[in-house]
């Protein structure tokens, strides 16, 4: 069955076109043309809309009460379903720091029934931790910290049937170098964060390998006049990614805009670092094992700090705009062919092309998502 989408913009991977129709065969992408199709098809009318790839969100923890470490997958599909109204129609759902064996357990499961999602799909799974630093440590619990260990990896790696795309470490842990070689060799990103690295063992890590720095600014050693640290070595280095919170509460809209002018916007990721309590009501909530309180829109633990948020990632496509820092296009690719790109997840997500998964949003001129389309078929809208 053949239809078309028409719409006043098209955000493809490099460039932006429109008015137009794109084709939409099967459940995927077909060519774009200007002109209106000459035999009659189904046409979707998105006059004064603008058409752009599915979001990527590549760190996210939870949503609606449920959290990827909750190791009950009816729970992952009830993410994959809400993940929807936030315009992402790929994620890669993430862990935290907990032990060996809980971890064991939630990798399995992910890797048994993944496919049994109905929404966003999973195209990988991110283990943010164990091999973490204390003083950074966040809301990860420092009790099951460790120094990278290949073997064990190998044995995660094996349990989820390959399924790890990304693994976070902190750059100063022993043997992390070593470990990113080994790790990047066989095709896993590796990312440095929860850190209170220098600059010089931040680079070593990543002349080793790594090539995404986590949620900067959050969680890692700051960028000072004598010191660079973790900030300096995200902004300073070629060839690495930078995740960003874009709620306006990790980062100041002014310290996102010097991050993406550094780094450049082709990679700067948008990340929601989405724990339980996002598309939920005001209260207390956890995450991993501590205590959470949600208000005034951010997630704290009792010490104040700041555990993970409850963005969603079409309000931080939304934000970059309205803050006058990223351009429609800068934003979208932001959060969709570069959060696809550092995690080697581009060949199936990410941008709009002929063949490939008809997974695309509609947003109005003021950046507002209104409706979310998987395989060409909607499954959301205002």
């Amino acid at each position: 069955m053949k239809s078309y989408v028409y719409a006043d913009k098209f955000f493809f991977k490099d460039s932006v076109m429109g008015p137009g129709y794109l084709e939409i065969t099967e459940g995927k992408f077909g060519q774009f043309q200007e002109a209106p199709p000459n035999d009659y098809f189904q046409i979707k009318d998105y006059k004064d809309k603008w058409i752009a790839p599915g979001l990527v969100d590549t760190h996210i923890h939870g949503l609606l009460n449920r959290d990827v470490m909750d190791n009950d997958f009816e729970g992952i599909k009830e993410i994959s379903e809400g993940l929807l109204s936030c315009g992402v129609t790929s994620f890669l759902p993430t862990t935290l720091t907990a032990s060996a064996d809980l971890l064991n357990k939630v990798l399995e499961t992910i890797a048994n029934h993944y496919q049994e999602v109905q929404g966003a799909k999973i195209q990988g799974i991110y283990l943010e931790g164990p091999f973490f630093t204390e003083k950074h440590k966040g809301a990860q619990n420092p009790s099951y910290f460790s120094d990278p260990d290949v073997q064990q990896f190998q044995k995660w790696q094996e349990l989820s049937r390959g399924m790890i795309k990304k693994i976070a470490i902190a750059p100063e842990r022993e043997g992390a170098a070593a470990f990113t070689r080994k790790v990047t060799e066989q095709g896993v990103v590796v990312a440095l964060g929860h850190s209170d690295a220098n600059y010089d063992q931040a680079k070593q890590v990543v002349e080793s390998g790594a090539t995404v720095f986590v949620h900067t600014y959050n969680g890692m050693s700051p960028l000072n006049s004598r010191e660079p640290g973790m900030v300096g070595a995200a902004m300073g280095l070629n060839n690495v990614f930078a995740e960003l919170i874009c709620d306006g509460h990790h980062v100041h809209p002014i310290s996102a805009k010097i991050l993406m002018d550094a780094c450049g916007r082709d990679q700067v990721v948008m990340i929601t670092d989405c724990m339980r309590a996002g598309a939920m009501p005001e209260g207390n909530y956890t995450l991993g094992e501590f205590p959470v309180s949600v208000k005034n829109g951010m997630a704290t633990i009792e010490s104040g700090s700041l555990a993970g948020s409850i963005l969603k990632l079409n309000d931080a496509l939304k934000n970059v705009v309205d803050w006058g820092i990223a351009t429609p296009e800068e934003a979208i690719k932001m959060s969709t062919l570069a959060p696809a790109m550092s995690c080697h997840i581009d060949d199936v997500c990410g941008y709009i092309a002929p063949s490939r998964a008809a997974d695309f949003i509609v947003l109005n001129k003021n950046m507002e998502l209104e409706a979310t389309y998987l395989n060409g078929e909607c499954r959301y809208h205002i």
